[in-house]
């Protein structure tokens, strides 16, 4: 395991303000309002919060410094990976997220840890295999759009969602995990994400084509 790129680390104190701190687009400098829209900063996977306006700029430009995140996000149902797929993945908690990195040049796997967000050594040929399963991960954006993983109790759960999602996750693990176990009231919070995650998203079929 290797640590990801500073940036990421960085942008969790975004998640973890007090609503009524003012934020503003650090682009034009416009104040946002606490639901807002993030860029991606390519080179060093820095996350941005910016408006609206700004935003619309830097759609579509894949080329461009920065990317826009998608505001959307999906529950993948029929969503194929049994237990020893998982287990290729050498990821080692149940909660992880996946996408692919255009400066990398390959799939990055990341979970969530009280320190922040820790980068897995995938296995290329494992993740293969996943995509080869389920085609849907073949379109995701790269380095706004991610596979969010749950393999937690009472079953596992998929999502497509956007990169700024997994980032919170993390905030909200760091922010409330207690002791060596997290304490009762982190995993409290980890599944009011995930409920709300639900509640906002629509669903997409995950299943491998004909």
């Amino acid at each position: 395991m290797v640590p990801p790129a500073s940036s990421p680390f960085d942008t969790l104190r975004r998640f973890v303000r007090k609503r009524s701190d003012e934020q503003r687009c650090e682009l034009c400098g416009n104040a946002v309002a606490a639901e807002h829209e993030h860029l991606v900063e390519i080179a060093n996977r820095r996350l941005v919060c910016c408006c609206q306006a700004c935003a619309i700029l830097f759609s579509g430009r894949q080329s461009a410094r920065y990317r826009r995140v998608p505001r959307s996000s999906a529950l993948l149902e029929g969503f194929q990976m049994e237990d020893e797929m998982w287990d290729r993945l050498h990821i080692p908690i149940n909660l992880a997220f996946f996408f692919r990195s255009t400066p990398a040049g390959r799939v990055v796997a990341m979970y969530p840890s009280p320190a922040g967000p820790t980068e897995s050594l995938l296995p290329l040929e494992a993740w293969n295999d996943l995509v080869a399963a389920n085609p849907v991960l073949a379109e995701l954006e790269p380095d706004v759009e991610a596979l969010l993983v749950k393999r937690l109790a009472p079953a596992p759960e998929y999502f497509r969602v956007p990169i700024d999602e997994c980032y919170k996750l993390v905030g909200v693990i760091r922010t409330h995990w207690r002791g060596l176990s997290g304490g009762t009231e982190v995993w409290h919070h980890i599944g009011e994400f995930f409920t709300s995650l639900r509640q906002r998203g629509g669903s997409e079929h995950g299943r491998p084509h004909a």
